[in-house]
């Protein structure tokens, strides 16, 4: 009689963390991040097609400013999403994740752990539990496919 009606989807614990360290990789890369390839070309081009007068873009400068305009949006969106998400977390799960994945020097979690006087069992159960906590936050938590 104790028959289970429906069965909670199981977190996919190696994909999920996974998943949070890229979204960590990726702000570190938007932070760092200058488009070369975004920016408009200096060389002429020449071309023997007549032009077409529409309302549509052709001058690659106009395009190129439209793409980094674009990408700076994404960007600044992205920034302000993870951070958001960061913010959700508690004082000392936030000195956790900005000292180990957020700041421009990397360090080791030992360091971290000795910085702030916490053992290394702890840390890393603190640190394990936060990834999941902001998995949640941020929405990118990965769920094992069900198998009946």
């Amino acid at each position: 009689m104790n028959k289970q009606l429906f069965m909670l989807p199981e977190i996919d614990r190696k994909k999920t963390k996974a998943a949070v360290e890229s979204a960590f990789e990726k702000y570190r890369f938007y932070l760092l991040m200058v488009p070369e390839d975004k920016l408009p070309k200096v060389t002429a081009t020449y071309s023997i097609v007549p032009p077409s007068f529409s309302n549509e873009f052709y001058s690659s400068t106009e395009q190129a400013a439209i793409k980094r305009i674009e990408l700076e949006m994404e960007r600044e969106n992205y920034i302000k999403w993870l951070v958001r998400g960061i913010n959700r977390l508690n004082k000392l799960e936030r000195e956790i994740i900005f000292k180990r994945y957020l700041e421009d020097e990397e360090v080791f979690d030992y360091e971290i752990y000795n910085e702030i006087g916490m053992s290394e069992r702890r840390y890393y159960r603190l640190k394990a539990r936060v990834f999941y906590k902001l998995a949640f936050i941020l929405k990118i938590e990965i769920y094992k496919e069900l198998s009946y």
